[in-house]
């Protein structure tokens, strides 16, 4: 699916522009949505310190939610930090691996419960003061999606749903594995619906060709429909936090990424893509040239594979040929 200056164009080879893949790590930036309207709400502020989100109600009552936070800086720790990839923590919590080893060609996520993630807080150590340095981090965002939905009462897929997915009109979008959706396949081999319980909001969403056009197009331009809360989550989602040292620039989970356009003028890039056992998915879009693509797969991410890369030159040809908007004069 791919949008420029207005028109679009929807290719499904195989599928339906309804038919569900899994998004993987795409699902990050719903996340970052989440929380970008969560705090326009004022249910949640964007600097707020991890620890005054932990679920008390799980805790045992002996132990203050301090208990369970991240040894070395994890009490500096602040939504945004996980928002940015510069909390600190690791890619994926401790105890993890070892869990995810007898299923990692199935579902390596799928007995990595919501206590899990609880229980490994404690044993992860940040070594570097959050805001410092970019590491991407399934952990991360995946604790970010949890201390949403505690503080929304609710579960990360119903919140996501109520504050986001149906006010922009994405009907095939869900976090319920049990749905209708394409068959998934690594290496040719049929595999079964991506699971993870524990951190669904660093992988667990599906959705279709048709949905992330609406998505892309919201984010581009939000529908007159939308309520302030989320119109204003849209942008700022957008805005960048932290430049890397390459010069790329980290949004809340988008990374940003400024292009010199064939007109001799600049265009803004933003990109993420994602991967499950059987699905790769990529969406990017620019604010500036009013391009976006979103491109879906139902086969894994492979070393060798050129899925993504060929996405993302896509998307960069439609954005730097769009002539830069200059300033009047």
């Amino acid at each position: 699916m791919a949008l420029r200056a207005g028109e679009s164009a929807t290719l499904c080879r195989g599928a339906a522009p309804d038919t569900r893949f899994e998004l993987g790590s795409v699902t990050k930036t719903f996340t970052a949505l989440l929380l970008a309207d969560m705090a326009a709400r004022g249910e949640v502020g964007l600097d707020d310190p991890i620890g005054a989100h932990l679920p008390r109600a799980l805790l045992p009552h002996a132990l203050l939610p301090d208990a369970f936070l991240p040894e070395g800086h994890g009490d500096r720790i602040t939504l945004t930090h996980l928002a940015t990839h510069t909390a600190g923590l690791p890619r994926l919590p401790p105890g993890l691996m070892l869990m995810a080893l007898p299923r990692w060609y199935t579902n390596p996520y799928e007995t990595f419960t919501p206590d899990h993630l609880l229980r490994a807080l404690p044993r992860t150590r940040v070594r570097r003061p959050p805001g410092t340095r970019v590491r991407y981090s399934n952990f991360g965002v995946g604790l970010l999606g949890r201390l949403l939905a505690d503080a929304a009462g609710t579960d990360y897929g119903d919140a996501l749903a109520s504050r986001v997915l149906e006010p922009l009109g994405l009907e095939d979008t869900t976090c319920d594995p049990s749905l209708p959706q394409a068959t998934g396949h690594l290496r040719g081999r049929p595999r079964p619906p991506w699971l993870i319980p524990g951190l669904p909001g660093a992988g667990a969403l599906r959705s279709s060709a048709r949905d992330l056009r609406r998505y892309l197009e919201a984010l581009l331009s939000p529908p007159p429909a939308v309520g302030e809360t989320l119109r204003t989550a849209l942008y700022e989602v957008t805005r960048p936090r932290v430049t890397e040292p390459g010069g790329d620039r980290m949004c809340l989970v988008w990374k940003r990424r400024t292009l010199p356009a064939d007109d001799g003028g600049t265009h803004d890039l933003l990109f993420h893509s994602g991967g499950t056992r059987g699905f790769t998915s990529f969406a990017g879009f620019s604010p500036t040239a009013r391009t976006a693509l979103a491109a879906l797969a139902n086969g894994s991410p492979t070393l060798r594979g050129t899925f993504i890369r060929t996405a993302y030159r896509v998307l960069r040809g439609l954005t730097v040929e769009t002539p830069s908007r200059r300033p009047a004069r």
